[in-house]
């Protein structure tokens, strides 16, 4: 991958790196002077929906994409409050915001040779000139009439772009795509659900566990025909390992929501896939859910470590899954070295090491046409999407989570194409204690949470770590937060215009000064009340969100807005 700065300068990927870290060198910015963070400049979308997406920083300029209709824009850093350079409108079927399950949101772009890339709602990758914002290519990759979406960030890999798609709510099939970044063909494109040659499985697949070796699983792990609507969609974040040569990602939950419906493992939903770039071959497989009950997907991020652990120095990957546990894989293996819960956990009583499944509660295993009670953690999981960053200073992980529970009744779903398979009614209210969200810092090594900072909403912004011993994150309320790296104190806040549910970045502008950068703008699935103004009196509204997040309305409007900081 080409860049026009030092990588450690700017921020070249929705994740900063390859390893998904989220951690900047940057040191301007300290405990000792953060306090003096002021507002540098702001940017208006005009769009006022859920921004969860990342600013990328390549050279002297910004670029940054915006919620449905998905528009992107190009600011110039060089110059003061940071003019627009040029903006690009893809036009996106309006049909696909029907077709979103929880926002119209988007996570961000990325950069190669001279290119952005970019994702639409309708399931577009188009590749954009990054200097003069004009179309170089553009392949849709799905179809919205059957419910198909993309709101993830790509990733661009050894010439590929990666894309996967969103929609198992839908009933979608799940895929990760590969395309050629010169000319936009499709190269590869791995199912999630199916038989091993649409999975591309063959020789060269080692799973660690005794359960996913078998031939054609993602057909006999399901009911007839079944896998075809299975979901298992790869919404997520990708990470890649260039010694190994293989790509990590998540898949996402089984459809429908009800699984009395689709008895068996359900492969290859809820786990992890680990793949040759090139080919999309995979090498290895590990399913967080088999058979998932609640809505526990896979597709958090995975943070790539170098770790000692019990005095062996491991390649491993970091995972906060939805189920409430972090999980330290062996990334070239599969291999589970430890899963340990971050939240109140009553769907499951531990994680057997030697299979590396999920030990259940019956209690509270979904029943139709029966409310189970006291589902901990809610469908959103311990954590959802909102992505972790690592300090290989202080060697802990900071994750934004959530601290929910819920209620469920399961029943009978049909499917449609491109309407809702869920076959499931929820009800979500807070965890132990009454906060609904948590900022805390987890070490890997001794599987325990260091410290952690209780928030009235979930914490559905992602983290950003530096080198100067300060972390950021934002609030629901629309804080942005600064807090010293070890301990958690309370360095700086400011209040945006809206919830924020982005991602901080930083950078090295022009000057040589280091900004710090999010995208104010509530939304997503735990904003969905306020972006697309719910009646709250429906606790079951946004799959359940909504009777969690009655009082939101109160503390926050919609908006949409770039703001960006820096010392005095």
């Amino acid at each position: 991958m080409a860049f026009t700065q030092a990588a450690d300068a700017g921020w070249p990927m929705a994740a900063k790196d390859y390893a998904s870290t989220r951690f900047s060198p940057l040191a301007e910015i300290t405990p000792a002077n953060a306090g003096k963070l002021r507002p540098a400049f702001t940017f208006s979308t005009g769009v006022d929906r859920g921004h969860e997406g990342a600013p990328l920083v390549i050279g002297k300029t910004m670029y940054l994409q915006a919620p449905y209709p998905n528009h992107l824009y190009a600011l110039d850093l060089s110059k003061p409050g940071a003019p627009l350079k040029w903006r690009f409108d893809p036009k996106p079927d309006a049909g696909s915001q029907g077709m979103a399950c929880c926002d119209v949101v988007n996570r961000g772009v990325a950069y190669a040779d001279g290119k952005i890339f970019m994702n639409t709602l309708d399931t577009q990758t188009i590749a954009v000139d990054a200097n003069t914002g004009k179309e170089v290519w553009r392949t849709r990759l799905g179809d919205i009439g059957k419910g198909e979406t993309v709101t993830m960030a790509p990733l661009v890999v050894k010439g590929k772009v990666l894309v996967g798609n969103s929609g198992s709510e839908m009933g979608v099939r799940g895929w990760l795509t590969a395309l050629d970044a010169a000319t936009g063909k499709i190269a590869w494109r791995a199912y999630s659900t199916g038989p091993d040659k649409d999975v591309l499985i063959g020789p060269r697949f080692k799973p660690f566990y005794e359960q996913d070796r078998g031939k054609d699983l993602g057909v006999s792990t399901w009911p007839p025909d079944a896998w075809k609507i299975g979901g298992g969609t790869a919404w997520g974040w990708i990470s890649y390992d260039p010694e190994l040569d293989l790509i990590y990602y998540g898949t996402a939950n089984p459809g429908p929501w009800n699984a009395e419906q689709r008895p068996g493992d359900n492969k290859w939903t809820a786990g992890i896939f680990a793949r040759k770039p090139d080919s999309g071959e995979a090498v290895w497989f590990y399913q967080y859910a088999p058979h998932d009950l609640h809505d526990y997907n896979g597709t958090n991020e995975n943070v790539l470590l170098d770790l000692v652990i019990k005095s062996v120095k491991r390649k491993v990957l970091v995972h906060p899954d939805r189920n409430g546990y972090v999980y330290v894989l062996d990334r070239a293996s599969g291999e589970v070295v430890s899963a340990t819960p971050f939240v109140k956990v009553t769907t499951s009583t531990g994680i057997d090491l030697k299979s590396g499944k999920p030990k259940l509660n019956p209690a509270t295993e979904p029943r139709l046409g029966e409310v189970v009670r006291d589902i901990c953690p809610a469908s959103p999981g311990g954590k959802d999407w909102q992505p972790s960053a690592w300090s290989p200073r202080t060697g802990l992980l900071y994750m934004p989570h959530q601290n929910l529970c819920q209620d469920m009744m399961a029943f009978q779903a049909s499917y449609i194409a491109g309407t809702p398979y869920l076959g499931a009614e929820v009800r979500m209210y807070p965890g132990p204690g009454g906060h609904r969200g948590v900022f805390g810092a987890w070490d890997p090594v001794k599987a325990r949470m260091v410290w952690s900072i209780k928030e009235r909403f979930p914490v559905w912004s992602g983290a950003l770590a530096t080198a100067g011993d300060v972390v950021f994150y934002g609030t629901m309320e629309g804080w942005l937060k600064a807090v010293d790296a070890r301990d958690g104190r309370l360095l700086w806040q400011y209040k945006t215009g809206s919830g924020i549910v982005g991602q901080p970045i930083t950078y090295r502008g022009p000057d040589g000064k280091q900004y710090v950068a999010v995208m104010s703008g509530v939304g997503g699935w735990a904003g969905a009340v306020v972006s697309k103004d719910l009646d709250v009196r429906d606790g079951t509204a946004a799959k359940g969100f909504a009777s969690a997040m009655k009082d939101l309305p109160q503390h926050t409007t919609k908006g949409g807005a770039l703001y960006v900081f820096s010392l005095p």
